[in-house]
């Protein structure tokens, strides 16, 4: 990859939204930051097989119902038996970012600069290719998979995790410390908060309760972080990435913004940012705590991951039928 500025550089941008990587890669790129992973970065990322060890990343679908975000009906699964001997099957209400998922650079614009890269409004639609996860399925995830395991790292450091925990980049930097790894260009960053796993242990009556999320701090300094990392994709166990409630401080709320019709708000959110101006793909609700659990076993937090979303001409979002393999 070429010298790219770093992220101080972009706040000062004046040829595009300040604090974006709009044309770095191309005028009419759809990648993003996924232009980090590389062919050297999979080639690379192959020689960290030793055990052949395959996890599975993704919980089955219908595994979030009721959905977190309050619109999405369950998936019905019909199966059909055209004759006696032959069957198919069919899926209604399949909601592609309602369990594990990948939000592509469609999933969010920015309420002042809009879609990623200048893509205009029009052009995000159903079938039509801008900015679609079909491009994501197109190049492929194929590289070098980093955990971050937070539970663990807060208790080696004596500290207690707060439900709502706000990860810092130094909270992360300490994390890979004491998991004995440090991050290259390209990167697949998976951040495991435990989150998942204790609201699969709930009931029903406690989920409908349940009130905050650990994840990453909304902050320029986090957005620093992570672009000057040059991290490829960046996905965690909980349903936003992001720490929930959002900081009110961070500079990223608009006061005078309703509340959507439908749905969860995202304002405050690093959403609008990492997806609209930096062009980082997201993951939620991967299932990270079995590859956790043998990270901790054997000390060896890097792995080969792939994932690869449906290739859906303009889709936003994906499955990731990701898998990491030790």
């Amino acid at each position: 990859m070429p010298d790219l500025p770093d992220y101080a550089a972009l706040r000062r941008r004046t040829d595009a939204p300040a604090g974006s990587s709009w044309g770095l890669f191309g005028p009419g790129d759809d990648l993003g930051m996924l232009n980090f992973l590389t062919p050297q970065c999979a080639a690379a990322a192959a020689a960290l097989v030793t055990t052949g060890q395959v996890f599975d990343l993704d919980y089955p679908v219908n595994t979030f119902v009721p959905s977190l975000a309050g619109t999405r009906p369950a998936t019905r699964h019909t199966i059909l038996a055209d004759d006696p001997d032959r069957r198919g099957d069919r899926l209604d209400s399949f909601y592609l970012q309602s369990t594990s998922q990948i939000d592509g650079l469609r999933h969010i614009r920015h309420p002042e600069a809009g879609f990623y890269n200048g893509t205009a409004d029009a052009d995000v639609t159903e079938g039509a290719p801008r900015l679609g996860i079909q491009r994501v399925a197109e190049h492929g995830i194929v590289g070098r998979g980093v955990l971050l395991d937070m539970p663990r790292a807060f208790a080696v450091q004596g500290r207690p995790m707060e439900r709502t925990q706000a990860f810092t980049p130094s909270d992360l930097d300490a994390a890979a410390e004491i998991h004995g790894v440090s991050f290259r260009p390209g990167d697949i960053l998976l951040i495991h908060t435990g989150w998942a796993e204790r609201y699969l242990a709930l009931s029903p009556a406690e989920r409908a309760a349940r009130r905050g999320s650990p994840g990453l701090h909304q902050s320029h300094a986090m957005l620093a972080w992570l672009w000057d990392h040059r991290f490829s994709l960046v996905a965690a166990d909980n349903g936003g990435l992001e720490s929930f409630p959002v900081d009110p401080h961070s500079g990223f709320v608009y006061p005078d913004e309703p509340p959507p019709e439908r749905g969860p708000s995202h304002n405050g959110m690093m959403h609008r940012q990492l997806l609209a101006l930096l062009g980082l793909l997201i993951g939620e609700l991967w299932r990270l705590a079995e590859l956790a659990d043998a990270c901790a076993r054997d000390g060896r937090y890097e792995f080969l991951l792939t994932a690869k979303p449906l290739n859906l001409v303009g889709g936003v979002g994906s499955p990731p039928n990701a898998m990491a393999v030790k």
